[in-house]
């Protein structure tokens, strides 16, 4: 075996990934960030490294189409083995697309144009250790990648999936709903250009981010930086998404629950909020999200989050409130009228920050961050509230009324008395 040293060639925002990898913290890592982060060098390094140090190991690489796969990830793999100095331990094929170790390890590459076709791949000898899904945002949706990794790692041995990808600028877009979601074995990491040596960039890059970033920052912060910054029609724009520590839910004086039910295969959405009116900040507490519970199983749910705190409910369901309510359930069914939900949407637009923590809240997480207003043909927003991927949100509307209607009691009065 070759001796193998990574020093200097890793870039500082992988460090931690590189450690936690090698001390098997977990198996599957999205590296997600914006142009420049060397999240491909990164994984290329991993990969080639990976496979020497595990002589039973195979590795396959992905790209959405085959037709990219040699200017890109294949490239990439032969930059790895020059950059260890093996050049003269692999061989390099073109027909088709593969790299093989001279112990007989092999790197495949493969489109993933059709998913089940990953069923036909054998090998005859070892297992796939490594599965790389490069440009990640590219694929169909997390059920293709689901479909290939339960192809292609059958093996008995330890595997590692890599993804790497710049997030997409619609927070609507799988994959950055995806990220957002714990999951077990799973690590996430972001990391931009800012974090490289500027040397590794070269000086042209760099003046070609700064001045982006000088006439556009926006369009710099989700090219160089990758954030979701959004189409530019986000409802919620005093959006937080970061972690809450216990503490800080501690400090909280009131809290508040609500229940939007769901019917057929929509799911019932249940939410707890913590409000401080005196900085007009919202918080996540918990929730409950899912589809075609029994009653009996939402009951439990909600009385766990719930206790004996009230729960406002959607009024369309009043069989389903007396069903809960018979079970031990405080449900309370919110009062609808004429512009109440805008009323509602609006109070929770004007709010000083909704802070939710995606490993606390997942569903109200993503639903928040990808609601945005409808566009017409040619790309102008409309101005209305889109009733789709909101069960959270309503939920929320629900929770709070008593302070919306509070606010909206003191609005009607000061016009009845003409201030």
């Amino acid at each position: 075996m070759p001796r193998i040293s990574l020093r200097g060639m890793i870039a500082p925002p992988f460090y931690d990934v590189w450690r936690d990898a090698k001390a098997g913290g977990h198996n599957e890592y999205w590296l997600k960030g914006g142009r420049g982060s060397c999240k491909s060098s990164f994984i290329s390094l991993a990969l080639v490294t990976g496979l020497i140090k595990n002589p039973d190991a195979n590795a396959i690489v992905y790209r959405r189409y085959a037709t990219t796969l040699r200017e890109s990830v294949y490239e990439q793999i032969i930059w790895a083995i020059d950059m260890l100095g093996l050049r003269p331990w692999f061989e390099l094929r073109l027909s088709p697309l593969e790299i093989r170790y001279r112990t007989g390890q092999r790197i495949l590459f493969r489109g993933a144009d059709d998913p089940t076709k990953s069923k036909s791949i054998k090998l005859s000898r070892g297992y796939f250790g490594f599965l790389w899904f490069e440009e990640l945002a590219e694929f169909s949706g997390i059920e293709a990648i689901r479909t290939i990794k339960a192809s292609v790692l059958r093996g008995e041995g330890r595997t590692i999936t890599w993804c790497s990808y710049n997030p997409p600028i619609s927070a609507q877009n799988w994959v950055n709903g995806e990220a957002i979601k714990p999951a077990e074995g799973r690590l996430v990491h972001h990391s931009s250009y800012l974090e490289v040596p500027p040397e590794w960039l070269g000086p042209k890059f760099i003046a070609e981010a700064e001045a982006l970033r000088q006439g556009n920052e926006r369009a710099w912060r989700h090219m160089y930086m990758g954030e979701v910054t959004g189409t530019g029609g986000q409802v919620f724009r005093n959006l937080r998404i970061q972690p809450v520590a216990q503490t800080d839910l501690d400090g909280l004086g009131h809290f508040y629950n609500g229940l939007d039910f769901g019917f057929a295969v929509d799911p019932d959405a249940f939410t707890r909020w913590g409000y401080d009116s005196r900085l007009r900040r919202l918080v996540a507490v918990s929730e409950f999200f899912g589809a075609q519970n029994s009653t009996d199983t939402l009951a439990g749910k909600v009385k766990t989050l719930a206790g004996n705190e009230p729960v406002r409910c959607d009024s369309a369901d009043p069989r389903m409130i007396q069903e809960l309510r018979n079970r031990g359930i405080r449900t309370e069914a919110v009062k609808k009228g004429p512009g109440s939900v805008e009323h509602g949407m609006r109070w929770l637009q004007e709010l000083s920050e909704i802070v939710i923590d995606p490993a606390r809240t997942p569903n109200t997480a993503r639903e928040f961050q990808a609601y945005e207003y409808r566009q017409d043909r040619d790309g102008n927003f409309l101005p209305d509230y889109p009733d789709a991927n909101n069960h959270t949100i309503d939920s929320a509307r629900y929770a709070l009324e008593p302070v919306i209607g509070q606010k909206q009691v003191r609005t009607a009065s000061k016009s009845l008395l003409g201030l």
